[in-house]
């Protein structure tokens, strides 16, 4: 009863778990692998946007997955993320669709200017 509680203040017990795993694995990656999994799981921080812990969850994973397996094939990083690192990171991260922090403002938005045109049309 107690761990349900507590996760309703600090989130998923199992979450943090599987992201200290995950981490872990990240910081066992060989070079450049780490530094580019390191890289991109910052740039998902300010990015992604996501809220919901699964999802996130579940994207980090296989950024790890990703990158271990690309280490254990020897592919070359430009082999996997292309001429444009940003756009490739943006893409792997927009696969996981989710719900982000920016929905509410965006739903916001959307009602005040229908509620706009509408006293705009009464006029």
């Amino acid at each position: 009863m107690a761990a349900k509680w507590i996760e309703v203040v600090t989130g998923s017990l199992e979450q943090k778990k599987q992201y200290k795993q995950d981490k872990a694995r990240m910081e066992a990656l060989p070079e450049p692998y780490q530094t580019v999994a390191t890289a991109m799981h910052r740039y998902f921080m300010y990015y992604g946007g996501i809220t919901n812990g699964d999802t996130l969850t579940q994207m980090f994973t296989d950024l790890v997955d990703l990158w271990e397996r690309a280490a254990v094939d020897g592919t070359p990083v430009r082999d996997i993320v292309g001429d444009d690192p940003v756009d490739f990171t943006e893409t792997f991260a927009k696969s996981y669709q989710g719900k982000e922090w920016i929905d509410k403002e965006r739903a916001r938005l959307t009602k005040a200017i229908d509620g706009a045109i509408g006293k705009e049309n009464r006029s």
